[in-house]
């Protein structure tokens, strides 16, 4: 019955919005893998529905570039883009910017959201932004030549992953010498914080500041699972992992060159695509374990609207419709973007398009959320002082142990300023 009444609230926002005076909306898309066709798509739904129209805003691929770009925006205090794309880990460094939802969205509506996003989206009470999808690193898997060497399963740990790598890199090199076992995000910037936290949490190590934002990186677990990542390197992974971000690493195992790589869902569908050489070849499964269990960083992208927006009445309206169910299955259906209301992982046409969306749905709610709630507002420091430890490791510069340590001393001193 909620979920009707939130359709029928929604149909009528759309509805009234249609009749009152056409407004021109700006919407700032980001621009990975499928991600500006199906924004631009979507946003041309909502458009003919009201008579608007909306101009699109193409945003940078990495999201550093595009965090710093927005923060000028907003600290200009500009009304040139109406509604932001947001990171899940941004609503308490921007929230300030934008406008409270929750007394302008029914609460059926917002309820019908997985309730942790929601709350990732709340700031003193305040609903920043509302969830448009989800995201969980996922380990993607050549089926056939697990086959060819042998085994049967995806491995379940990270030794376990890099002795299959291995065989079959030396294996596959014989005939294509730039054939690598496994790719990932090793460049410096917000994918490396992602890669290295899954690694940390796996092999027990915290994640990196806890809920009461007290510093736990400083540890022998956290040390080791940085040190395995770092022996990865011109091993089972090319010497230029360290620059590779979604996109070089999807790139190389789409064409065929990588028999494991880490990334997030939207890899799926363009994996599946006619350009694919591994169209039909490819499993999902979670991300190894480095002895206490599997670990994926959340991930996931919101929309809000600018305070300092001229036309916020049809910006809400035009949200509430990209983030209505609607406009979730679709995205999930062309472009296996995971949706962030839970009745959709029970929809037979989005889990015949992602049947890894029905078997690993414990890994997109049990996800692991980067330390932004404790952090606040030094979150981006925090990350990025992370990052270029980790960083750090992988390109030999330092071991584990003195980089975690190193680490703990920087995030002390960014406290100190207070988070």
């Amino acid at each position: 019955m909620k979920k009707v009444i939130a359709i029928i609230g929604l149909t009528a926002a759309i509805a009234a919005n249609s009749q009152a005076a056409a407004v021109t909306v700006t919407l700032a898309c980001g621009a990975v893998g499928q991600e500006l066709e199906l924004c631009k798509a979507g946003a041309d739904r909502w458009a003919k529905k009201t008579g608007n129209t909306v101009k699109i805003f193409e945003s940078p691929n990495l999201t550093n570039d595009r965090l710093g770009l927005y923060q000028q925006q907003l600290a200009a205090k500009s009304s040139d883009i109406d509604v932001y794309q947001l990171d899940v880990v941004w609503p308490g460094l921007l929230s300030q910017h934008f406008v409270d939802l929750k007394t302008k969205v029914p609460a059926a509506e917002v309820n019908a959201h997985f309730k942790g996003i929601v709350a990732a989206n709340t700031v003193n009470g305040k609903l920043v932004a509302l969830p448009w999808f989800t995201d969980a690193g996922l380990l993607y898997y050549r089926t056939d030549l697990l086959t060819k060497y042998g085994y049967k399963t995806a491995p379940k740990t990270w030794a376990e992953l890099a002795t299959m790598a291995k065989k079959i890199q030396t294996g596959e090199q014989k005939a294509n010498k730039s054939f690598a076992g496994y790719v990932w995000q090793g460049k410096n910037y917000e994918g490396l914080t992602c890669d290295a936290l899954e690694w940390v949490v796996s092999f027990g190590g915290g994640a990196i500041v806890d809920d009461k934002g007290a510093i736990t990186i400083n540890n022998a677990k956290a040390a080791a699972a940085l040190d395995a990542a770092a022996s990865w390197v011109k091993n089972i992974s090319p010497a230029g992992v360290t620059t590779y971000g979604e996109e070089e690493a999807r790139g190389i195992f789409q064409s065929g060159n990588a028999a494991f790589m880490r990334n997030w869902p939207y890899a799926w569908a363009l994996g599946q695509g006619e350009d694919s050489k591994v169209k039909g070849k490819i499993g999902v499964a979670p991300l190894p374990s480095g002895g206490a269990g599997n670990a994926a960083t959340l991930g996931g992208w919101q929309l809000g609207v600018s305070t300092y927006s001229k036309n916020q009445a049809a910006a809400i309206a035009m949200v509430r419709y990209l983030a209505g169910p609607e406009e979730q299955k679709i995205r999930a259906i062309q472009g296996a973007y995971n949706p962030t209301i839970q009745a959709l992982y029970k929809d037979p046409a989005v889990l015949k398009a992602n049947p890894f969306f029905g078997s690993l749905l414990n890994v997109f709610t049990s996800a692991v959320a980067r330390p932004s709630g404790p952090t606040k507002g030094k979150y981006n420091q925090v990350s990025q002082a992370f990052s270029s430890a980790v960083s750090d490791v992988l390109n030999g510069k330092s071991k584990g142990a003195a980089a975690v340590a190193k680490l703990s001393t920087d995030l002390a001193r960014i406290k100190g300023r207070g988070w």
